[in-house]
């Protein structure tokens, strides 16, 4: 499998305010208008999502009547964002009685199910408001109004042909929502639905009645920051204004103790945040608790005020997620055996891969997914045993998880598939990018043939070939601390909105091997002399004489910062000779 290098391009322009590499960055980023990078809050869209203002008024009936309201959770990091902003909000605007219940993924599966109905309803719930879920959930809601419960849905998530009978959705991509973003995380929704309640509340003159300051939301964006950006939704205009405000509540010392705890737990100095430290450090240790155990432990780290509570919740899932690495290196190996099981002929195109471990860990198969989708640049769905009963022989139900390349909407797949034979999914849901479902093991097989088919009958053979995206390549005068620190700091980098990546010819100076598999260097280009490290190279590489040898690379830059001393550093990602 080949990989293709190529450089963003553009034809639009922007302000000559801006330095010309920077112009370059954002036009090839699809920003169109200078006012696309103007992030403050004053620029963000109004709350005119459908359902909203029916999602105010049944709150505020529920806050005013002193009645309860339950927010029912996902069990990932945009679920327990999303369910802590909920508390944090509808708490600071004087609802008495809220709690929240995130399901058991082993126990209960994903979204408001019957079953998490029927133990929700123990807590006698005037109200209950799921987050990240619900717009599939026909079966539960139908369960809740059956026990007299009102359910209101605030989800993200593409929704099916038919919605549920909720008595309000919120749900930017439901039929008939014109918002003008479609890419809010569910964190984003709960944001916008309690900006839209405050509103009301403030208008029936509620907060002065009850001697209750206005409360300020945007307190709680660096909440909103942390689940937009570990869901990965695409960073639009939008996204980036919620995650900039966000960062800045962070690094001037506001973030919530829980998000400062989990930081440092990964080393990270919370004063000096970047959008990468949120998806690739705060993230997963949030996630590990919803994949291993209880995401309640995530949820009460957000919610905490106390700092000494929060450092020892944030340990506490510093541990979970140590134990999860160590589940997803062994289901690794265990999927490299079964790739060698299925390998194609030389001149084969593989479209997708399709594994089953009853013994993998049902909720790391999402990870290995993703570690496989970028080996072998294909969709692929990782299945585990939905049942911790299972026994050999047995037709239980398992749980995938599918991960997508560019270019090929992986949920409408899964619809395709569901169309053309029914029975065989029994649940399904996602994202373009990312999905779940739940077949019969029977089904294994038969889901392996459809999935290959669908493929094959609507992916471009040349979607399935990696390609390597770079920004050009820098001016001398960009290799500076000074233009290193205006990179890091212009704009939050994420999904759709990528961290520059700059190609570069160098000559090595030095190079010391660390811990036997990373690389320090320095490297020369015309008169300057640059640190650079790499991490992770090649045995291959490691194996050549590499000293006073000229090389081409993507590199990213970087701010080094060691013992009080900040310096440029390069991030080489991909040697290319």
């Amino acid at each position: 499998m080949q990989t293709a290098l190529r450089r963003r391009k553009s034809t639009a322009s922007l302000s000559p305010t801006y330095h010309p590499v920077l112009q370059r960055l954002f036009l090839t980023r699809g920003v169109s208008s200078d006012d696309e990078l103007d992030l403050e809050l004053t620029h963000l869209l109004p709350p005119t999502l459908k359902g909203i203002n029916q999602a105010a008024q049944l709150l505020s009936l529920a806050i005013r009547e002193k009645k309860s309201i339950l927010v029912v959770g996902d069990f990932d990091a945009d679920g327990a964002t999303s369910s802590a902003l909920s508390l944090l909000c509808l708490r600071s605007m004087g609802a008495k009685h809220v709690d929240f219940l995130v399901p058991n993924r082993f126990e209960f599966g994903y979204g408001l199910t019957p079953e998490i109905v029927t133990l929700a309803a123990q807590r006698k719930p005037y109200l209950i408001m799921t987050v990240d879920n619900g717009i599939a959930s026909h079966s539960g809601i139908e369960k809740a109004h059956s026990l007299g419960i009102k359910v209101l849905v605030t989800d993200h998530h593409l929704p099916a042909e038919t919605l549920p009978q909720a008595d309000c959705i919120v749900n930017p991509n439901q039929p008939g929502c014109f918002f003008a973003s479609k890419n809010l995380a569910g964190v984003g929704v709960v944001f916008y639905v309690m900006s839209a309640l405050r509103a009301l509340l403030r208008d029936q003159n509620w907060f002065s009645e009850q001697g209750i300051v206005t409360p300020n939301l945007a307190q709680f964006l660096d909440i909103v920051a942390l689940g937009t950006i570990a869901d990965v939704v695409p960073l639009d205009a939008n996204n980036r204004r919620l995650v900039q405000y966000g960062l800045r509540l962070m690094r001037t010392g506001k973030a919530r103790p829980g998000i400062s705890a989990l930081l440092r737990q990964g080393n990270k100095d919370p004063l000096r945040v970047q959008s990468s430290d949120l998806g690739f450090t705060v993230g997963p240790r949030l996630n590990a608790a919803g994949r291993l155990d209880d995401m309640s432990v995530g949820i009460e780290c957000l919610l905490t005020d106390d700092p000494l509570r929060a450092d020892a919740l944030a340990a506490q899932l510093d541990a979970l997620n140590l134990e999860r690495r160590s589940i997803e290196q062994a289901m690794h190996e265990d999927a490299k055996g079964a790739l060698e099981q299925v390998q194609l002929g030389q001149h084969e195109q593989r479209y997708c891969l399709c594994l089953f471990n009853p013994s993998w860990h049902q909720g790391v198969i999402g990870i290995l997914a993703s570690r496989l989708k970028e080996k072998l640049h294909c969709p692929v769905a990782i299945f585990a045993a939905g049942n911790l009963t299972y026994t050999e022989g047995e037709d239980v139900e398992i749980k995938g998880s599918v991960r997508s390349i560019s270019g090929v909407h992986i949920r409408d797949v899964l619809a395709n598939i569901d169309v053309h034979h029914p029975g065989l999914i029994l649940r399904f849901g996602g994202h373009a990018m990312a999905a779940g479902l739940t077949i019969n093991l029977s089904g294994f097989e038969k889901f392996t043939e459809a999935f290959e088919a669908e493929l094959r009958s609507t992916v471009e053979p040349e979607l399935l070939s990696p390609t390597l995206f770079h920004d050009g390549e820098l001016p001398s005068d960009c290799f500076s601390l000074t233009f290193a620190e205006l990179l890091r700091d212009i704009s939050p980098w994420g999904q759709h909105f990528p961290e520059p990546l700059f190609y570069g010819r160098f000559v090595i100076r030095k190079l010391q091997l660390l811990q036997h598999k990373h690389l320090k260097l320095t490297l020369q280009v015309h008169y300057q002399q640059l640190a650079a490290i790499a991490f992770n190279v090649s045995p291959e590489l490691l194996q050549r004489d590499l000293q006073d040898q000229a090389i081409e690379v993507l590199f990213r830059l970087s701010v080094n910062e060691f013992r009080g001393q900040r310096s440029l550093q390069l991030m080489i990602e991909h040697f290319l000779s």
